[in-house]
């Protein structure tokens, strides 16, 4: 994604080698971090500064100094559209639906960890969503209405019939959508079918002219989701995707023995009778990030939105996200801790990689979901590496590592260099000093003509610090202000 054409970001740069409290490891002065404020940003920029390791809290950017502060802290991402959820994950999507249809789950305290600890972002956020009163039921998304459920409920209000006839056609229309290499084998002849003397229904039985025998909840289900990739694509036809979203749609269909994903959890329908009601809605935030839309992006645009979670009528968590031109960005979730049992923080970050795989179908460069900091140093903050496939942000090159090959090394030293090639450097590293972008009494100069004109000592060490970590493209493209 190109910048956009509207305002450029505009950023004021802090330095800050001074140290201060740690949330982590509880040093008063142990983490050291450079910051800046940025009074606006464009997405571009703000990926690009995350991609070399800077984080947003409200509008402070900030970056960790990696090699001194006491709890080094690694951007992490996972790779949303390869994402296998664990034993644990499921057990907490279980838990909701349990929770959701029944109303009988325990309220025990929960051993998992909200998705981010930066607890203290939630006071330095500018926070406004709507109340009760402002939200109206057509802003709110029901869990078991989500949009592939809302397909199945248009066919079958339409009095399509659910005859076998009409399933061997659902059926014939998949396996051209999908690949080749999944297309189903029909299985060999049983002698027990040989001595049936009644000829088998269509798409029945051991014909080998017939797809094999599916249950007709699955074929449904496959049908629902088949429709919503399409309605989400467009006019593309399937026979046309390709890498990752071949995968994307190849994963959304129910294959024989295969483990659940987590959109088998999240769109599942809820029975009639459900002892609650989970709804779900997004609304644009404040935040430094300039809200944009492009042609070939998702339907909501990118920037920062609030994640509202409401129980029957009651907001009980919101989550902070950044939609960016690769990634979905975490901020921070908080929530009624009389929710707690219900493991939220879990249970929002797998709906927010359910929510990645589905921009991805329009937006493909949409593909990550960004977790906010990996510290192996603090033992509660690991849980992030149990979302796989996940990789850790090289602090040095910018380079991303599967996080497999980050834990042996963080095991014996809490900062490390990732990427093994010695001789790697940092490609996007400041080049040339001259053209950063400066912002000076109202005008946009390069550096190169603001030192000519600036009066009084030189802050060229400062310029230079500030580019270095930013890099060139971002230097380039962002307004640094000087008063």
């Amino acid at each position: 994604m190109a910048a956009g054409g509207g305002s450029p970001s505009i950023v004021e740069f802090f330095g800050g080698e001074d140290g201060y409290r740690c949330g982590y490891c509880r040093s008063d002065t142990g983490n050291i971090s450079h910051g800046m404020w940025a009074h606006s940003m464009t997405v571009q920029d703000y990926q690009d500064l995350i991609d070399r390791g800077w984080r947003r809290s409200g509008k402070y950017v900030y970056k960790p100094i990696m090699n001194q502060t006491c709890c080094p802290q690694y951007t992490i991402r996972c790779r949303a559209l390869h994402f296998q959820a664990s034993k644990s994950h499921k057990k907490v999507l279980k838990k909701m639906l349990k929770f959701i249809s029944k109303g009988d789950v325990s309220k025990v305290a929960s051993e998992e960890e909200p998705m981010d600890s930066h607890i203290e972002d939630v006071a330095t956020c500018d926070f406004a969503y709507k109340s009760e009163s402002q939200v109206s039921q057509s802003d709110l998304t029901p869990l078991a209405v989500d949009q592939a459920e809302r397909v199945e409920n248009e066919d079958e209000d339409s009095g399509e019939t659910k005859e076998e006839g009409n399933v061997q056609k659902v059926e014939s229309d998949s396996v051209q959508i999908r690949a080749d290499k999944d297309t189903p084998v029909p299985a060999e002849p049983s002698h027990s079918a040989k001595a049936v003397h009644a000829p088998p229904k269509p798409g029945k039985g051991a014909d080998l002219s017939k797809p094999p025998c599916r249950k007709a909840k699955d074929i449904r289900k496959e049908r629902k989701l088949q429709k919503l990739l399409q309605n989400q694509m467009g006019t593309a036809e399937g026979s046309q995707l390709q890498g990752d979203q071949t995968f994307l749609l190849q994963n959304s269909k129910p294959k024989t023995n295969q483990p659940k994903n987590i959109e088998d959890f999240v769109f599942v329908p809820l029975p009639d009778d459900a002892r609650h009601k989970l709804e779900f809605t997004r609304f644009l935030c404040d935040s430094p990030l300039e809200a944009e839309h492009a042609p070939n992006g998702p339907e909501c645009g990118y920037g920062s939105f609030h994640q509202q979670y409401w129980l029957d009528g009651k907001i009980i968590a919101v989550g902070v996200i950044d939609i960016l031109p690769y990634c979905v960005s975490s901020v921070y979730l908080y929530y009624d801790p009389d929710f707690s049992f219900l493991s939220l923080g879990v249970y929002s970050a797998l709906r927010e990689i359910a929510f990645t795989r589905q921009l991805c179908v329009k937006a493909p460069d949409l593909c990550f979901y960004y977790m906010g900091f990996y510290i192996h140093s603090c033992p509660k903050m690991r849980y992030k590496g149990q979302y796989r496939p996940s990789d850790l942000l090289c602090p040095e090159t910018y380079v991303w590592t599967p996080i497999e090959q980050c834990l042996p090394l963080l095991e014996r030293s809490k900062y490390s260099r990732f990427n093994q090639d010695g001789k790697a450097v940092d490609e996007g590293r400041l080049k040339e000093l001259g053209r950063v972008r400066v912002l000076h009494k109202r005008t946009v100069m390069p550096y190169s003509v603001y030192k000519k004109r600036r009066k009084g000592p030189s802050d060229e060490a400062s310029v230079q610090q500030y580019a270095s970590l930013v890099g060139q493209t971002c230097s380039e493209r962002m307004l640094l202000f000087r008063s």
